[in-house]
């Protein structure tokens, strides 16, 4: 039977439409959020409303932040939630904090650190986050701590699994100053957690500063990866800062050794496009711990730089 016009025509049409509805190929897809923390002017509770609204009127619609922030809400979260909402925004995450028992190392302290942070997750999953990220706190102890990070595995572990059967993730933050900070910390526990339990928290600027290459690391731990601290270092640190950090810094604005993004130090380009060639699916949060200027141009500044990038804030 011979093909009317109409029919042709369709058939000529029937491959574009396909691929105009098709997902894109080779493209990761990343949320973007940002923590409410910058020193000096969103720091502490006390910010807290002030943080929230000046993230927002930059057009920031997901905020991460830490849970003393937040502990006044903990018996009303719907209270919370309508702060949130005037606003426009989400909650992407609560880190833990405060009040909490946070030392990993510490076989005693096991049983109370997971109850503490049970009941962060509870809490945050009533808002429907998809993780937990936490900074880790204890000793980093000199010399073999291979028995430190046995201890701290299992803590790791035995949270992951619970977390996990919340239908959530777990990331663990390594972090200048804690008991996970270097290469040789983020490799042994990677090493000894569950993979399926226990996830990773990069932090573009520690790391780097850790002596870490955060490209590499998003090379080697792609699928473990949920969650990106994006923040910059100076140029001469790319790669991996390979000095010591001597006496108090990132304290003023003067001692900084973090930086808004573009400053150079830290290839985002080159750590996005491993993402979009595995279609990797995850958060980019943006994070100044302190600002030579104010903390709502610094996250102006980051908005654009990512927007330049080529991600939706």
């Amino acid at each position: 039977m011979p093909i009317t016009r109409r029919e042709l025509l369709f058939s000529a049409a029937a491959p574009v439409l396909s691929t105009m509805s098709a997902p894109a190929a080779g493209r990761a897809t990343i949320h973007v959020g940002i923590t409410v923390d910058t020193r000096p002017d969103w720091n502490g509770p006390q910010n807290f409303i002030r943080s929230i609204d000046e993230a927002s009127s930059v057009g920031y619609h997901r905020i991460e932040t830490f849970w003393n922030y937040l502990e006044r809400w903990a018996d009303e979260p719907q209270g919370l939630k309508q702060e949130l909402s005037k606003r426009g925004l989400t909650l992407e995450t609560v880190s833990n904090g405060g009040r909490m028992r946070t030392d990993f190392v510490d076989p005693s302290q096991r049983d109370s650190v997971i109850e503490d942070h049970m009941k962060l997750v509870r809490f945050i999953h009533w808002f429907g986050c998809d993780h937990l990220k936490i900074n880790i706190g204890g000793k980093h102890g000199p010399g073999d701590r291979t028995a430190d990070y046995k201890e701290m595995a299992k803590t790791f572990n035995e949270l992951g699994k619970r977390i996990t059967d919340l239908g959530m993730k777990f990331g663990v933050h390594p972090h200048l100053g804690s008991p996970l900070q270097t290469r040789q910390d983020t490799e042994s526990i990677m090493e000894m957690t569950d993979p399926k339990l226990v996830n990773l928290i990069v932090d573009t600027g520690h790391t780097t500063m850790a002596g870490m290459d955060p490209v590499q690391l998003t090379r080697t731990y792609l699928h473990r990866i949920i969650e990106y601290h994006i923040k910059d270092v100076a140029p001469e640190n790319k790669g991996g800062f390979h000095g010591e950090l001597h006496g108090p810094y990132n304290t003023t604005a003067e001692n900084r050794i973090f930086f808004e993004p573009g400053k150079g130090g830290v290839d985002f380009a080159g750590i996005k496009q491993i993402l979009d060639q595995n279609s990797w699916t995850g958060w980019w949060t943006v994070e100044l711990d302190r600002t030579g200027t104010t903390a709502k141009e610094s996250c102006t500044i980051a908005k654009k730089y990512l927007e330049n990038l080529g991600l939706a804030v």
